[in-house]
């Protein structure tokens, strides 16, 4: 929560670099976890400048920014990822064991009305956009 909030105040204050978390080169090895998926939420370096709060199957994880992502590694099956409060934006997955699976997380809005839109994407294009981000998340259910 401290980091959270820490984060937010860098933003606001205009500091948009975000110090890479330990997991960072450990989650852009983007290994599967035989009785488990990997799920990568990933917003594009040219993405708007918002936070976006993130709920997993209803549970707060944490929040993305511009240029990072997170590494999120659960149970196979059925997983609702969405935006919180006034952000509508949601996308489920039905995932499988010893899977990858990245999502992109673009933004739209005006600050505070902010969106999110998400969308499953190829491997390929999510290791391209999560090798060139930063991540803020590490989530293991």
């Amino acid at each position: 929560m401290t980091r959270l909030l820490l984060l937010t105040i860098l933003m606001l204050t205009g500091c948009v670099q975000l110090p890479p978390l330990p997991g960072d080169a450990t989650a852009k090895r983007f290994e599967t976890v035989p009785d488990r998926a990997v799920i990568y939420v990933a917003r594009p370096r040219l993405d708007k400048d918002f936070v976006a709060p993130l709920l997993l199957d209803d549970q707060m994880i944490g929040a993305t920014y511009r240029g990072t992502y997170m590494h999120i590694i659960v149970p196979p099956g059925k997983h609702r990822i969405a935006g919180y409060a006034g952000d509508s934006g949601v996308i489920t997955l039905q995932t499988e064991p010893g899977r990858l699976y990245f999502v992109n997380q673009t933004t739209q809005g005006f600050r505070s009305l902010s969106r999110s839109s998400f969308e499953l994407v190829t491997p390929q294009y999510g290791r391209e956009v999560v090798l060139s981000g930063t991540l803020t998340s590490e989530i293991t259910q």
